[in-house]
């Protein structure tokens, strides 16, 4: 019996993280509580900061040394963090950002759920950059989807946020841990310390990232910077390394873009969902099914980079998406793109402070599944 939060920890600790700071705040707290009391126990550091934005930068420079690091807060929190994910962003950093979303704007509802920030997780600090956003929606997936999340920052050199709401993390439920998870980390140099260079793309998208204190010395900026790392405004090299950010990830957005399918083969009505909306929806669509309904269901456990090309091919087939958030309407309209018309795509929403619940999808299931229905 394990809760989210301390199933993010442990998938935190299993995938090797042996440095968090962080601030208190609701509903993530239980994460920075558990590692402050296990990460000594393994040789980790634990900080607790004076604030969120001081929070990631100290994630920031324990990673330059070579240590698997992260944070977690929520929405107040994340919104302070912005400047220095971008900066993170900017000079490829590895780093884990947990951010378990709770009702707003501003203070909103701090111990109720809400999915209103995954349009922030995607595009909240400022310039192109590419962005790895996963959104658990069980106890396990928190543990699974951190040991990922925390992986992909390593292969790619970025920072990976992981995006449950406040259900998923405080819910408690039966799991089975895997016995063994595969674990990567950073690629390290295969040069001389005077041959390195940290941005160094000519043979692969990612560069090694050598471990400061280690032997190699090298620049690190937030500004547009060349191969070496230094400020640059040379048109080549700027163009070169913001097209990198997004290039490196492009070519492995089929390794990176995780998604649960289920009875998709002769579904007329999918519905697709993330986080705890996810669990109403399989349950939904499972009733359905039961009832006769034709209907399917892709949980997102990847948000962004965004499963373009699957809702297209659910597009050719299904007669309508119904896209469930606690929002007002934000992934939804990722869908309305991929769809292109194609297809009805419905949204429903709620942003009272309550979880949307199997019965509200499954009456939306009937409606379109009857002969000329819409909704």
């Amino acid at each position: 019996m394990m809760q989210g939060n301390e199933a993010i920890t442990r998938g935190a600790l299993d995938a090797g993280v042996r440095f968090f700071a962080g601030y208190p705040i609701t509903p993530s707290t239980e994460i920075a509580e558990i590692m402050s009391v296990e990460l000594p126990k393994v040789g980790g550091k634990f900080l607790q900061m004076e604030d969120e934005i001081g929070s990631l930068a100290a994630v920031i420079g324990a990673s330059l040394t070579g240590v698997k690091a992260m944070t977690a807060t929520s929405g107040p929190g994340f919104s302070l963090m912005q400047e220095n994910l971008g900066y993170a962003y900017m000079t490829e950093v590895p780093c884990l950002v947990v951010n378990v979303m709770r009702g707003g704007p501003s203070t909103g509802l701090p111990t109720h759920p809400s999915q209103g920030d995954v349009m922030q997780a995607r595009w909240g600090t400022h310039g192109d950059h590419p962005a790895i956003v996963l959104a658990p929606s069980s106890v396990l997936d928190c543990y699974v989807l951190t040991v990922r999340a925390i992986n992909l920052a390593e292969r790619f050199r970025t920072p990976v946020i992981l995006l449950p709401d406040e259900v998923v993390a405080h819910m408690r439920e039966d799991v089975t841990l895997p016995k063994k998870v595969d674990v990567v980390d950073r690629e390290a140099p295969h040069v001389p310390p005077e041959w390195y260079y940290p941005y160094d793309d000519s043979t692969t998208d990612v560069g090694p990232l050598a471990p400061f204190g280690t032997g190699f010395r090298f620049h690190v900026t937030g500004l547009t910077h060349d191969r070496a790392g230094f400020a640059t405004t040379v048109p080549a090299e700027v163009d070169r390394a913001i097209r990198n950010l997004k290039r490196k990830m492009d070519r492995f957005r089929l390794d990176i873009i995780q998604v649960e399918r289920v009875h998709l083969t002769d579904a007329e009505v999918v519905v697709a969902a993330y986080g705890i909306c996810a669990r109403s929806a399989e349950a939904a669509v499972l009733q359905a099914r039961a009832q006769g309904y034709r209907a399917g269901f892709v949980n997102l456990k990847t948000i962004w980079p965004f499963c373009f090309k699957l809702m297209q091919r659910v597009a050719d087939t299904a007669k309508a998406i119904i896209v469930p958030e606690l929002n007002l309407g934000q992934l939804v309209r990722e869908f309305e793109r991929a769809v292109c018309g194609r297809t009805q795509v419905v949204p429903i929403s709620r942003v009272d402070g309550e979880a949307i619940t199997p019965r509200q999808i499954l009456d939306v299931i009937a409606e379109l599944a009857r002969p000329g229905g819409t909704t």
